[in-house]
């Protein structure tokens, strides 16, 4: 069947779930990739959601885990500790297509995640230990020191629930798939 807005795979549901881990793996080998920036989505200690963008480094669909890397001090490791769920949202403007994924968190840090700082560059080093921790109030913008600490990277693990995909063409269509059922994947009213 050709579909006349040019994207076939948004025919079948194996066909989109199929897409989606595509520009998920894509996000974390090109830079370039609307799939590297996805935002992350916590609830904070007053029920409050809150969303911020990270980088995705790891996308592993066979066990359905994506991994995120984070200052351990930051409000959003806190805020996983005490709720470990969270959703990610993603957009890619040229196969106009949304991925909202939900997902169960763990957080690793310190000995656990040594082999992924010796992996990184000096200036993804430089993302994580700043003086005062992230969050704290400055009086002036650049009022906090960097120093490379291995002790400051965290490792989130999102072990997906949910995907929740939605392709906008001409003839919009949505589905979820979800761990429960193999990810086989539902047709939903978009």
């Amino acid at each position: 069947m050709t579909n006349p807005e040019g994207h076939d795979w948004a025919t079948s549901l194996p066909a989109l779930h199929g897409q989606a881990w595509k520009r998920l793996e894509r996000g974390v080998a090109d830079r370039r990739a609307p799939g590297r920036h996805p935002t992350l989505a916590t609830v904070d200690d007053r029920g409050r959601p809150q969303a911020r963008t990270v980088v995705l480094r790891a996308a592993d669909r066979t066990d359905a885990c994506l991994k995120v890397y984070t200052d351990r001090r930051s409000d959003k490791v806190e805020e996983l500790r005490a709720n470990p769920v969270a959703g990610l949202h993603f957009w890619d403007p040229g196969a106009h297509l949304q991925i909202r994924l939900q997902g169960d968190v763990r957080v690793f840090a310190g000995e656990s995640v040594r082999s992924v700082w010796e992996g990184l560059s000096d200036y993804a080093r430089d993302c994580y230990g700043r003086d005062p921790a992230p969050g704290n109030a400055l009086d002036d913008a650049l009022a906090y020191r960097k120093w490379p600490e291995p002790g400051a990277l965290a490792v989130l693990e999102i072990r997906l629930q949910e995907m929740d995909i939605l392709h906008l063409g001409r003839h919009h269509r949505r589905a979820r798939y979800e761990r429960s059922d193999g990810w086989a994947g539902l047709w939903l009213v978009p």
